[in-house]
């Protein structure tokens, strides 16, 4: 088979590069928190094989423009400055996407067996895009990688790294809970600079809830008395009302509450918005009060819910 666009060689390399577990992503701090606030960056991890690089056409350019370009380096000191628990993809998201579902894929990318395409869905709204479950295509380059992969590669990826990762996000906030009666999971990535719309200066913060359905309202309200307090403009679930982790994991009225922050890359990175930049340190701590801020909110909702209630479930 060959797939339109493509050299038609296929493209199997699941020995060669799968990562084992336990470098997929790194876990700090769950049962230890200083505050029911976890702190997730899905999309900053730079771990490469060697044969990943190989199969792009343009390496340089699809790292700098798939990745939330250094966001990780802001989690960890915020999460180092506030106490709270800290989770962090190592393996890229040119690789697997972790804020996509497993059935979200562009089955015009592979090659061989494939599902019995009347059961699953043939390209999910991300995947139709080229963004999907394994990102295909951007803007000013078009395909991103030189051949078609077969459907054992995306299961491959699924088992070492998407599924581990969920599993240990969802253990992490279960057991924030315990501890504090209520978790939230505060899922961080970052953004290119949005233009300005009429009179109004352009967001440098987007808050997503999924509109309402992966926190409690207290929470993102919290969020923008913040934000307001310190002078800066933000928008609320647009452009980005949050994805796929969002989605799974955001559970309000079991106490597990779940918002997406996506951060203008131009607060923290060179103007090339490449390397890290002067910024940096203004952000870090602009967070982590937010954070704190946040952690304040979450005891309040705890609270509400009392232990009745918790028992119950």
């Amino acid at each position: 088979m060959t797939v339109p666009g493509w050299d038609g060689s296929n493209w199997s390399m699941q020995d060669k590069y799968s990562p084992p577990e336990k470098t997929a992503f790194r876990l700090e701090n769950a049962t230890t928190a200083n505050v029911p606030v976890l702190i997730a960056v899905p999309h900053g991890g730079r771990d490469y094989p060697a044969a990943l690089r190989d199969a792009m056409r343009d390496p340089a350019f699809t790292m700098k423009r798939i990745e939330d370009r250094h966001i990780d380096l802001i989690g960890e000191r915020v999460a180092a400055q506030t106490g709270a628990p800290l989770l962090v993809a190592r393996t890229p998201r040119a690789m697997i996407d972790l804020n996509r579902a497993e059935s979200d894929v562009d089955w015009g990318m592979v090659t061989g067996p494939k599902p019995d395409l009347n059961r699953v869905s043939r390209h999910g709204h991300r995947a139709h895009s080229g963004l999907g479950l394994i990102p295909r295509r951007l803007q000013g380059l078009g395909d991103i990688w030189r051949r078609p992969m077969e459907a054992g590669e995306i299961e491959a990826r699924l088992e070492t790294v998407h599924r581990p990762y969920h599993a240990a996000l969802g253990d992490a906030l279960l057991s924030i809970r315990q501890r504090w009666g209520a978790a939230l999971l505060l899922d961080l990535h970052s953004m290119p600079p949005l233009r300005s719309s009429g009179s109004w200066a352009p967001a440098k913060y987007v808050i997503g809830d999924r509109f309402g359905a992966s926190s409690d309202a207290a929470l993102p309200a919290a969020a923008f008395a913040y934000f307001a307090r310190e002078g800066v403009p933000v928008a609320h679930n647009r452009p980005y009302a949050g994805g796929y982790v969002l989605e799974r994991h955001g559970a309000p009225a079991r106490g597990l509450h779940a918002i997406q922050l996506e951060v203008d890359r131009s607060l923290y990175l060179d103007e090339a918005l490449d390397a890290p930049g002067a910024g940096c340190d203004s952000l870090v701590e602009r967070l982590a009060g937010l954070v704190r801020a946040l952690a304040s909110a979450v005891a309040e909702c705890a609270g509400e819910r009392g232990p009745r209630r918790e028992a119950a479930e």
